[in-house]
């Protein structure tokens, strides 16, 4: 019902996953109606706030940009602090790319544990949508409809053995994410690194820090999840749907989407102000057990 921050500052550090930069993270408390601001230390505290209207470039990480100002790899970190319901907070960075740790936002959720939760005394602010909006591009869509709270349906089709269809369908909160998807790595195909280093990418990609799949199985293992590829497009769309700037109510359906199709939505989510209204009314599901989701592809899909 009311907007929170963290408790306490906490941070972390790593390696940026493209750049191979070391960088540092510090999540710092904010008051009300900030919401969730990037701010380059190394640049006298420039702001980038989490927004649609700052994505920058979404090959392969979600970027954002503000005044030239560029900051990379934000989505399992946004996915982490949207899904915890925290409202407002400072995220300090001194470099170019927020660290990939172990390719999953199970590091960031442990660092909000750290953190804790702070209410402050200002009722949250919801955009919930009030028709659909939709975004298709060859053979891949998305699209957000109405719905009382927030869920996500992730479909990905990937012609390997491990990978295949799967599907995640899942009411999004803390306790869904942290059960279902918040340790679900990163991953590539081993055929693609080379490609990828060539055009300046994956400098810091490594077996510690993402799923490396070969031609008919994988380089580094166990799986932490049977569908662990489809879990950690969900929590990639996640991430990148926080930069709505506030807690969503709608249900959202990707198929075979990615960041570049994601943060499309978003923005021609936030360019249609008929599409959607701002209320402080709670979902109602928010009070209720999370569900879990994973089911097989069917012919419809």
């Amino acid at each position: 019902m009311f907007q929170t921050t963290i408790q306490h500052e906490v941070g972390t550090n790593g390696v940026g996953l493209h750049t191979g930069v070391q960088s540092a993270v510090r999540l710092v408390p904010a008051p009300v109606d900030t919401g969730i601001v990037f701010r380059r230390v190394d640049l006298d505290y420039f702001p980038i706030e989490a927004h649609g209207q700052n994505v920058a470039r979404v090959s392969y990480a979600t970027s954002l940009m503000k005044k030239g100002v560029l900051l990379s790899t934000t989505e399992h970190l946004l996915a982490a602090i949207y899904s915890c319901g925290i409202d407002n907070v400072f995220v300090d960075i001194n470099a170019i790319e927020v660290p990939i740790l172990d390719g999953s936002a199970e590091p960031f959720m442990q660092l909000l544990d750290q953190a804790g939760m702070r209410r402050l005394r200002r009722k949250r602010r919801y955009l919930k949508v009030v028709k659909p909006v939709e975004v298709v591009e060859d053979g891949r869509r998305i699209g957000i409809y109405p719905a009382e709270e927030f869920r996500v349906r992730c479909y990905v089709d990937f012609p390997h053995p491990l990978v295949g269809q799967q599907v995640v369908e899942m009411l999004v909160n803390e306790e869904s994410f942290r059960r279902v998807l918040s340790k679900a790595r990163t991953f590539c195909f081993e055929a693609d690194i080379e490609p990828l280093r060539a055009m300046g990418l994956i400098r810091g990609g490594s077996l510690e820090n993402a799923i490396v799949l070969t031609k008919d199985g994988m380089l580094n293992g166990p799986l932490r999840y049977p569908d662990e590829f489809g879990r950690h497009k969900a929590l990639d769309l996640i991430g990148d749907l926080a930069l709505a700037g506030l807690p969503l109510l709608g249900k959202v359906e990707a198929r075979k989407a990615g960041h570049s199709l994601h943060t499309q939505l978003v923005s021609r989510l936030l360019a249609d102000p008929s599409s959607w209204e701002i209320t402080t009314r709670a979902p109602s599901a928010w009070e209720h057990e999370a569900r879990e989701t994973t089911v097989p592809v069917t012919a419809a899909d």
